[in-house]
């Protein structure tokens, strides 16, 4: 037992305690490497700060036999110039590193290997799978404590190694589309279509949600994702095909219509 605490401990040191590992996806990596980078820079600033009031407590404190009072300087060029050049240069070296790495992480000028459009409504998802033709609607979560919830939440199928292209769009209000071990959320906002690519590089059943309040049931905006293998992905596909869910789900549909038309098609299939 005590191995597998000293494991977790190894293994939050390395990733900064974010909710994820460099190898998830093909982005994980340089996100957490920033995180770290920005934590440690912080860090740094932060001891010399400290250690700078302290030796100013300590070296000019007021002593008990010293009645005169402390010699005003009205100006200190270099010591101005020092303080204000110095944060400058420590925001550009921030914010060099981190434009590179938002640059890298919102770059989508490489070909997908799938496309996928999330759409967001009060307060579920619907997942089109552009290049097979078949949607998955969303029926929103009934949160009710007991056992097998997740079963019932809508699934994101993607293949494992492949490149996705998410296209974010809203039926309604701002939704925030995040898989927190991707380490990535975008905005869907209505009327503006988003775009990000991600390569997941491990197989395995993750977690998204809504992370925009969005009403009164934003909570119950979760959802599964499933990493599969290439077959397993094509596999699920064909059964969407086979309960009649060809073709895409549009933005002209409002979220109660969604409903009735999924019921439609339940009860075509049933």
């Amino acid at each position: 037992m005590i191995a597998t605490l000293l494991a977790g401990c190894t293994e939050g040191a390395q990733n900064g305690a974010l909710p994820s590992t460099p190898e998830i996806t093909n982005q994980t990596g340089r996100i957490i490497q920033l995180w770290n980078g920005s934590w440690i820079a912080a860090l740094a600033v932060g001891i010399v700060t400290w250690g700078l009031i302290l030796w100013c407590v300590a070296v000019y404190r007021k002593r008990r036999d010293d009645s005169k009072l402390p010699v005003q300087t009205r100006a200190h060029l270099p010591l101005e110039l020092m303080y204000t050049l110095v944060p400058l240069m420590m925001v550009g070296v921030l914010f060099k590193f981190t434009a590179e790495d938002i640059g890298a992480i919102r770059d989508v000028s490489a070909k997908p290997d799938v496309t996928i459009q999330v759409v967001g409504k009060q307060w579920s998802w619907d997942f089109n799978y552009v290049d097979d033709d078949v949607y998955d609607p969303g029926v929103q979560a009934s949160l009710t404590g007991e056992e097998g919830v997740e079963e019932t939440l809508p699934t994101l199928y993607l293949p494992v190694g492949e490149r996705i292209e998410f296209r974010l769009d809203s039926r309604d209000v701002i939704h925030s589309f995040w898989i927190p071990a991707f380490l990535y959320k975008e905005d869907v906002v209505p009327g503006r279509h988003n775009v990000f690519q991600v390569i997941p590089q491990v197989a395995g059943d993750y977690q998204g949600k809504c992370a925009e309040l969005c009403g009164e049931y934003h909570a119950s905006m979760l959802f599964n994702v499933k990493v599969v293998e290439r077959s397993e992905y094509d596999a699920h596909m064909q059964d969407l095909r086979d309960e009649g869910y060809s073709g895409q789900i549009g933005l002209e549909y409002s979220r109660d219509q969604v409903v009735q038309l999924t019921n439609e098609k339940s009860g075509e299939t049933s």
